[in-house]
């Protein structure tokens, strides 16, 4: 198996377009890292550069302690599964996966082995006789992998592989690419527009943009420690919301007030506020739907807002409102957390009251978009 290093890698078209920046990191052995971004962000850019199907403009990658700027893909010994499957339509299921094998000169036995053990763990054995017009997408994509599979390269890199499938292809092939790790057991580096299919797969996440790493960490770190505005938002379903408020420093004490609300930060929140020394100033604060509360009656810490849309999404409500300023909030609301008459008030034009604990904020610069904790 192989680490990957990539050191102040870029990448420059000809028409003088920066598609990746200075791009620095060390992946460990066996380690599961997701590229995740918008489109455009120079995820798959990046990729393709370790593969070698792009050139490096500058910086070194290495794999396994090589650099391999200079080295063709056949030789950098990695496997790379691409979105949209590239099987050969002429072959079999059993020739597409033993392709490369048969390149190598690898005895037929040997051949027969790799494949048939390859097909059994992904679940198409009995696909092996069929060409790929005859599979659904989710079986095409089983039969990619399998072909890198066999390969038993260093490093295994996958390009959105799961973009072409359904919502529940997606959800079924996800579990199988963490069964799959676990027996492989290699180094993966796998690209995702999907912040779903990054939070589930990776054991570390590269939040991009615009070719540039906004934030390297594991799931947990990026979701509850966002460096930035734009990661905060990024992660999570649905998006942070983000409010423009003042927070007030009281001697020890620190207070939020959106929309006329008096809302303490408490907590670690507090703490960490006092360890960075942090002053009154105005703020954007973040707070996720799934952190604000349903409040029905007015009060001190209660923000007034005005019901627009009801998305019914089985276990859960997402509740689109308005403040009275027009600012617009999602809240996650669990259905089993409302009474069966609450749930009919939940109409069109209904007056709602909601609030959020102190511990639960998130507080940005309003010129930089970095979090005054963790930026």
């Amino acid at each position: 198996m192989a680490s990957v290093k990539l050191t102040d890698v870029k990448k420059v078209y000809d028409n003088n377009v920066t598609a990746v920046h200075d791009f620095n990191l060390d992946i460990k052995d066996k380690e599961f890292v997701v590229f995740v971004g918008p489109s455009g962000c120079g995820k798959s850019t990046t990729l393709r550069m370790i593969a070698g199907l792009e050139d490096i403009s500058g910086g070194t990658v290495e794999i396994d302690g090589v650099v391999v700027n200079d080295l063709q893909p056949k030789d950098r010994d990695i496997a790379m599964v691409f979105q949209n499957y590239a099987l050969y339509p002429h072959m079999t299921v059993y020739d597409n996966i033993a392709f490369s094998l048969r390149l190598k000169k690898m005895p037929e036995d040997e051949i027969y082995e790799k494949v048939t053990n390859a097909a059994e763990i992904l679940g198409i054995t009995q696909y092996l006789t069929r060409k790929p017009r005859a599979l659904s997408g989710g079986q095409r994509q089983r039969v990619a992998i399998g072909r890198a599979m066999v390969r038993q390269s260093k490093v295994f890199l996958m390009d959105e592989p799961l973009s072409n499938l359904d919502a529940k292809l997606r959800n079924q092939m996800r579990a199988e690419i963490i069964l799959l790790r676990q027996k492989l057991d290699t180094t993966f580096i796998y690209v995702t527009h999907d912040q779903t299919e990054a939070m589930t797969l990776g054991d570390r996440i590269v939040i991009m943009r615009d070719g540039i790493i906004e934030q390297v960490g594991t799931p947990m770190e990026v979701f509850e420690m966002p460096r930035n505005i734009f990661v905060a938002e990024f992660i999570g379903a649905p998006k942070m919301n983000m409010i423009e408020t003042r927070l007030e420093k009281e001697g020890d004490r620190y207070f939020v007030r959106p929309f006329g609300a008096k809302i303490e930060v408490d907590g670690s929140k507090r703490e960490e506020l006092l360890q960075k020394n942090i002053d009154s100033r105005d703020v954007v604060l973040g707070v996720r739907p799934e952190h604000i509360v349903l409040s029905w009656q007015p009060g001190e810490h209660a923000i007034p807002c005005t019901l627009e849309v009801n998305e019914m999404m089985g276990s859960e409500l997402h509740l689109h409102v308005y403040t009275e300023d027009e600012t617009r909030l999602i809240v996650r609301v669990p259905t089993i957390d409302l009474a069966p008459d609450q749930r009919r008030q939940m109409v069109y034009g209904a007056k709602l009251f909601i609030t959020f604990e102190g511990k639960v904020m998130h507080f940005f610069d309003k010129e930089s978009g970095l979090n005054l904790i963790y930026g």
